[in-house]
């Protein structure tokens, strides 16, 4: 019902689709930790404090691009708020029913652990929701214009869940905080797609230093049983995306 708010359907999880996970599965445990005090002193320039999160301050805007075509436009913030971080996002994406806008903001932890999300929608209809994240557990009130509030209560086997939610990209910059770039090697993670409310995981492993569009950018690699996403970080900024299957871009402006 919710994936037909939305006029861009693009997901990572099914073939010829890009970005919005759509994995069924029961979530399992992240194996993915925080990084290690070496890599977290090589952010300490980034940070505001003691070095003791994977966190950094960012800002800025992404194209999304489909075909080659621009499709839609991201402004997002990322920024510390007291001891914990919050990222937020606004898209405007243009498809075959006209346009619609969403938002979204989300407060993690010092070690990317979700606190709170809430995330609204505008276009042919209006909905919004708000999760509450409770050690283990998401709580959801979801409201559907013209429709009774509706509630959902997840259950995952750790408290750290990636939040990846529908055409808010620069949530995948709270991801490559998260995964451990000095372990390296393929990290399993606990994922929410609030918009889907659906549950699901995801496998991200580091491919190491790439040449992209003339810069050197470190990539990780996303999976999921049905597709993958190639992310790309120059330090803690993300860079682009990529889901060659559907021929889809986000790059950073």
């Amino acid at each position: 019902m919710i994936a037909r708010l939305n006029s861009l359907r693009l997901s990572p999880w099914k073939q010829g689709a890009f970005l919005i996970p759509m994995v069924t599965l029961a979530a399992v445990v992240s194996v993915a930790t925080v990084p290690s005090q070496a890599r977290r002193q090589s952010l300490a320039p980034f940070l505001p404090g003691p070095a003791t999160s994977p966190f950094a301050a960012d800002k800025g805007k992404y194209h999304i691009m489909v075909n080659g075509q621009q499709v839609g436009k991201e402004d997002f913030e990322i920024s510390p708020s007291g001891n914990n971080w919050v990222a937020r996002g606004n898209s405007e994406i243009q498809g075959p029913q006209g346009s619609s806008r969403v938002n979204g903001t989300l407060e993690v932890k010092p070690d990317g652990t979700p606190i709170h999300y809430q995330w609204s929608t505008e276009g042919a209809k209006k909905a919004s929701a708000v999760i509450a994240f409770s050690g283990s557990k998401a709580d959801i009130e979801l409201r559907l214009e013209g429709a009774r509030p509706y509630n959902q209560q997840f259950t995952f086997n750790s408290p750290l869940v990636v939040v990846l939610d529908n055409n808010l990209y620069h949530q995948y910059a709270i991801l490559g905080r998260i995964y451990d770039w000095d372990k390296k090697g393929p990290q399993t993670f606990s994922v929410l797609v609030p918009q889907e409310i659906t549950p699901g995981s995801i496998t991200v492993e580091s491919l190491g230093k790439q040449d992209v569009a003339g810069a050197k950018l470190d990539e990780l690699r996303i999976k999921t049983e049905d597709n993958e996403i190639d992310a790309f970080f120059d330090g803690p900024k993300l860079m682009r995306l990529i889901a060659p299957v559907a021929n889809a871009e986000i790059i950073r402006e």
